[in-house]
C-alpha cells in the first residue's frame, strides 16, 4: 500500500528526475555553440582531443561514483569488451559526424538526424530484437521514410549527415541496451578503446609541425580540454533522470535536443530552411507525433491495469 509519504517521495524524485532529463536534453540540444567555437581546428582533431578528454572524465566518475569494480567486471567479459569496442567506433563516427555537420553550417541537418533517431530505433528493435510493431508506429515509420525520400529525391541526394547520424546512434542505442553493463563504466570501456588513437593522431599531428596542440591560444586550448566535461556531464545527467522516470517521459524529453538545434540552425546561424525542408520535417515530425502519443496512450492503461484495487 502506498503511503502519503512515499507518495511524495516519489513526486519529488519524479520532479528531480524531469530537472535533470531537461538538463540533459537541453545541453545536447545547445551543445552546436559550444562547437562553433572551436571550427577553427579540425573536425578529426576536435575528435581525438574529445576521446582522450573523455576518457579522463568518464575515468574519474567511475571514481567518484565507485563504479571501479563494475568496470573491471565488464573488463573481464569478452562479450562486453567486444561489444564496447563496437559501440566506441559508432560514437566516434557519430561524433565527427556531428562535429563536422556544425562546423560547415549544417545544423539543420544534424537536427533532422536526431529527428529520425527515435523512429530508426523501432525499426532496428523490429529487426534484431524481433519486437513487433503496432500499426500506429508502422504509419509514425511511414511518415518519416516519406519525408526522407521526399528530401532526397527533391535535393538530388540523400541527407547523409542525418542519415548517418540517426543509423550511428541508432545501433549505438540498440547495442548498449543488449550488453549488460552500467552507463558510466561503459562509456568508460568505450572511451579506453578509442582514446589511444586518438593520443596517437595528436601526437602524429604534434610531431609534423601541425594541430592547434601548442600552437593555438590559451582559449582554444581550454576549449579542447573542455570536451571532456561536455561529453560527460550530460551523460550523468541523462542517467540520474532515466533512474527516475519512465520510458515514456524520457520520450518526450529527449525531443528537446533536436528541436534546440533545430531553432539555433533556422534563427540563430541562419541556416536556409527551404519548402522541400520544411515538408519533409512536417512529415517525421507527423510521424513523432504520433509515435509518442501512441506510447502515452499504452503507458496510460498500463498504469490502469497495474493500479492496486482499493
Amino acid at each position: 500500500m502506498h503511503t502519503p509519504e512515499n507518495a511524495h517521495d516519489s513526486r519529488r524524485e519524479a520532479a528531480w528526475g524531469v530537472v535533470y532529463g531537461v538538463a540533459a536534453y537541453s545541453s545536447w540540444g545547445i551543445v552546436p555553440v559550444f562547437w562553433k567555437q572551436l571550427r577553427h581546428v579540425g573536425a578529426v582533431e576536435i575528435l581525438a582531443h574529445r576521446t582522450v578528454w573523455s576518457l579522463l572524465a568518464f575515468a574519474a566518475l567511475t571514481l567518484a561514483t565507485g563504479q571501479l569494480r563494475a568496470l573491471g567486471a565488464a573488463l573481464r567479459d569478452r562479450r562486453v569488451v567486444g561489444a564496447m569496442a563496437a559501440t566506441g567506433a559508432l560514437v566516434s563516427a557519430n561524433w565527427v559526424l556531428f562535429i563536422y555537420a556544425v562546423a560547415v553550417g549544417r545544423v539543420l541537418d544534424a537536427s533532422l538526424g536526431y529527428f529520425i533517431n527515435p523512429l530508426l530505433s523501432v525499426l532496428l528493435g523490429m529487426v534484431f530484437l524481433r519486437e513487433r510493431l503496432r500499426p500506429a508506429q508502422w504509419l509514425a515509420l511511414g511518415l518519416a521514410a516519406a519525408g526522407v525520400v521526399h528530401l532526397a529525391v527533391r535535393a538530388g541526394s540523400a541527407p547523409w549527415i542525418a542519415l548517418g547520424l540517426a543509423a550511428t546512434f541508432g545501433v549505438y542505442g540498440l547495442l548498449r541496451k543488449v550488453v549488460a553493463v552500467n552507463s558510466i563504466p561503459g562509456s568508460t570501456l568505450e572511451t579506453l578503446f578509442i582514446a589511444p588513437l586518438g593520443a596517437a593522431y595528436l601526437v602524429t599531428l604534434h610531431a609534423q609541425g601541425a594541430g592547434a596542440m601548442g600552437r593555438a591560444d590559451l582559449r582554444t586550448h581550454v576549449l579542447l580540454a573542455a570536451t571532456g566535461i561536455i561529453t560527460a556531464l550530460p551523460l550523468v545527467w541523462f542517467t540520474n533522470a532515466a533512474r527516475r522516470l519512465s520510458l515514456t517521459t524520457l520520450g518526450f524529453l529527449q525531443y528537446l535536443a533536436p528541436s534546440g538545434q533545430f531553432l539555433l540552425a533556422v534563427l540563430v546561424y541562419g541556416e536556409p530552411f527551404t519548402t522541400t525542408q520544411a515538408v519533409s520535417f512536417a512529415c517525421i515530425w507527423a510521424g513523432l507525433a504520433l509515435f509518442s502519443a501512441d506510447a502515452a496512450l499504452r503507458a496510460r492503461r498500463a498504469r490502469k491495469v497495474e493500479s492496486p484495487r482499493e
